[in-house]
């Protein structure tokens, strides 16, 4: 077999090094040579005219200050190498941040990641004024969520699970929790649960006038622990952290208020629910916006909390309701009005921006057949919004601004495609990350009526990387789906011939929450798919029912029964694809990763007949065996649905799987649990079918580092020409 593909491989690459420079994995996910430069490090000053960014100075990194207008200048350098030295060594910054009046900054060091989101760093206090550099916490312990105080007198972080406040002038470092413990109580930070899926991290907040901060307290005590073993020694190393499975228990999480005056904490009152998704606290205002939720996620409720005169004032000032669930993101503004905020939500079956008043009162600003995406940010002088939208359809993504009374709507980004902003403080300027399916990222620095003043990086090099291989265009294009229409796009080989067959590899995800099919640069993965082509594959994409931007009703079609209609539609688009004159009906493949992999798994047995090979990457073979907060949004929970958690479980499918399949895994996935593939193992053992398996020991989720995803896709690759 071995000596069939080596020829199978030659014979590919001399019939397309006619048409440009050949590909390879290796170039993609080893050498990068397609790796897109970026603009980063980006802070607005507050101002509005001027920003920073980190600047390399002779091999270190420093922080340098540019006027919007005039940002093609080599800018005043703001903080050298020399004030980040401590102990005579160079600080390696990772990030910083400005306290309020833009006196001190904060310098992250040593970031080591947790978990998707979390953290753990080791900080140090710049003062510009005097130039003296400290630790901010004498041990240099790691630390996470590190803040200056609004008035810049303060700083506080989350060590050990435990909330500190130091002060900086004394030195002097205030507990303000002292109950923290592993993998039973947490302050000021959040559990793996939240983190994953409400994609919230930081649990506290200081008030604007620096006398009190809020924070959430989860008692995990109750939430059961998953194991994962790492092999980086002789005996396994054991990791052990709560993850609560569908149907099982979540953490006790409550809200506190901890006063600095009083040094006393009280507990907020919120009455019932399961859930603090969120809590924010006004810029202008002694007010705190609290949200809860229920375990299904269908009822969200909106506290208004003030503290006054050493009393903590709560009330409910909105609630909002949902036949499914309610949407959770960072789609929230607190006016400086004191009086309201700005929300998004699907009330009118579509996304869109509401103004909500603390008497209770509402007010819709956006309107249409379409979805706001999220928010960019007000320019409260201006009485003027900013935001993102799916207006001109769900494949792209424009930059608007409306004023408050949802007049006056203009659309701010001149190219149709993907349309990112940064606004800058007071909303003067914003720049601008743009790409389409078929360009890399191009970043400008833009007025607030969308004026383009200067580029500040167009990816030239990558672009003229990509003209030696004369690459075939990926073109959208609409499927008939199983009963309504749906997007697509498609590369089809550079020397395509209409009169030849050709095997189709299908690249899925299909699940709530994200889209394959966007006007967008596609990164690593455009050029893996790019690779394809250049070995004879049409390459295909489809976003079925359950994916975003084409309004409530089509997103949320999949309730209670994850997958069932997915699958329809993945099964559909693949005998519709069966009767192209160009396409060899019996070599159509499917991979997927995440929930890609459960659609792909799916796809294999109860599409059978359709679909000649899949790859499921990570994937989730049951749903009892995932977190609570996602699945339950969607599907309740086992106990409420048991027929819509078994009769869309591939595991319990596999009998009728015919084709050739391939599951991959990391053995360290805190996510989606390498246990999801070994009971999809034993259910195939058991069904005497034959599969390939590759387990990543110690991988996580993105199954990454070092030469992971070299050796990861050249497999595939293998396995694609191999079996398709």
């Amino acid at each position: 077999m071995k000596l069939k593909f080596t020829l199978l491989v030659a014979l590919v690459c001399f019939s397309t090094t006619l048409l440009g420079q050949k590909l390879s994995v290796e170039k993609i996910w080893k050498k990068y040579e397609f790796y897109g430069k970026s603009v980063y490090g980006f802070r607005s000053m507050n101002d509005g005219n001027y920003f920073t960014q980190i600047s390399e100075m002779d091999g270190n990194a420093g922080i340098t200050k540019h006027e919007f207008t005039n940002s093609d200048a080599k800018g005043e350098i703001l903080v050298s190498p020399d004030l980040l030295k401590v102990d005579g060594e160079v600080l390696e910054m990772d990030d910083y941040f400005f306290n309020e009046d833009e006196s001190k900054v904060l310098i992250t060091t040593k970031t080591e990641s947790i978990y998707r989101r979390s953290f753990s760093a080791t900080y140090y206090l710049l003062d510009l004024e005097t130039k003296k550099i400290q630790a901010l916490d004498d041990t240099r312990q790691p630390q996470t969520l590190a803040e200056y105080s609004p008035d810049g007198k303060k700083v506080s972080y989350v060590h050990k699970n435990n909330i500190y406040i130091k002060d900086i002038e004394s030195g002097k470092v205030t507990q303000v929790t002292a109950d923290g413990e592993n993998n039973k109580i947490i302050n000021g930070t959040t559990d793996w649960v939240y983190e994953e899926e409400f994609a919230i991290i930081k649990g506290y907040g200081w008030s604007p006038d620096s006398k009190h901060i809020a924070f959430l307290r989860f008692d995990e005590s109750d939430v059961k622990e998953f194991n994962l073993l790492y092999y980086n020694t002789l005996y396994p190393d054991l990791y052990t952290f709560k993850y609560p499975k569908a149907g099982e228990d979540n953490s006790v999480v409550t809200a506190h208020m901890y006063s600095l005056e009083q040094a006393k904490t009280e507990k907020i009152n919120l009455g019932e629910y399961e859930y603090i998704p969120r809590l924010k606290w006004s810029a202008s205002s002694n007010k705190l916006i609290v949200q809860t939720m229920n375990r299904h996620q269908n009822n969200l409720k909106y506290h208004l909390i003030c503290p006054i005169e050493g009393k903590i004032d709560s009330k409910i000032f909105y609630e909002e309701t949902s036949k499914t669930y309610v949407e959770i993101d960072d789609n929230l503004l607190i006016l400086k009005d004191g009086q309201s905020i700005l929300r998004t939500s699907e009330a009118d079956g579509y996304n869109h921006i509401y103004k909500l008043s603390f008497d209770g009162s509402v007010q819709q600003v956006t309107k249409g057949e379409w979805d706001v995406i999220e928010f960019l940010g007000i320019d409260e002088k201006g009485k003027t919004i900013y935001y993102t939208s799916a207006e001109s359809g769900p494949i792209y993504k424009g930059i608007y601004k409306i004023d408050l009374k949802g007049k006056k709507k203009k659309l701010i980004s001149s190219d149709k495609g993907y349309n990112d902003a940064d606004f800058s403080s007071g909303m003067k300027y914003f720049i601008k990350t743009y790409s389409d399916a078929n360009t890399p990222p191009v970043f400008t620095l833009c007025d607030n009526n969308g004026a383009e003043l200067s580029t500040l990086e167009n990816n030239l090099q990558l672009r003229n990387t990509l003209s030696a291989y004369e690459l075939p265009k990926k073109e959208f294009v609409k499927f008939k789906g199983h009963e309504i229409e749906l997007n697509g796009w498609m590369i089809k080989p550079a020397d395509f011939d209409p009169s030849k067959k050709y095997p189709v590899y299908i690249n899925i995800y299909g699940g709530p929450g994200a889209n394959t099919v966007n006007d967008s640069w596609g990164g690593q993965n455009y050029m893996y798919h790019q690779l394809l082509a250049q070995n004879g594959y049409i390459v295909v994409s489809v976003d079925p029912r359950g994916t975003m931007y084409r309004g409530e009703e089509f997103k949320k079609s999949t309730y209670l029964e994850l997958g069932k209609l997915e699958t329809e539609d993945f099964i559909a688009v693949g005998k519709e694809l069966q009767g192209y004159d160009y396409v060899d009906a019996s070599r159509i493949g499917m991979m997927g990763w995440s929930y890609g992999g459960f659609m792909t798994t799916l796809a294999m047995t109860k599409g059978a007949d359709v679909f000649k090979m899949g790859i499921a990457v990570a994937p989730v073979t049951n749903w009892r065996y995932y977190d609570n907060i996602y699945t339950e949004r969607f599907m309740r929970t086992p106990q409420e649905n048991a027929s819509g958690y078994d009769e869309n479980s591939p595991i319990n499918f596999v009998d009728k799987l015919k084709g050739k399949y391939l599951i991959i895994h990391g053995a360290g996935d805190d996510n989606v649990h390498y246990q999801n593939t070994m009971e999809m193992i034993n259910a195939l053992v058991a069904a005497n079918k034959q599969f390939d398996h590759f387990i990543y020991p110690n991988k996580n989720h993105g199954i990454y580092g070092g030469n992971t995803r070299n050796h990861l896709f050249n497999m595939m690759l293998e396995f694609t020409l191999e079996n398709l």
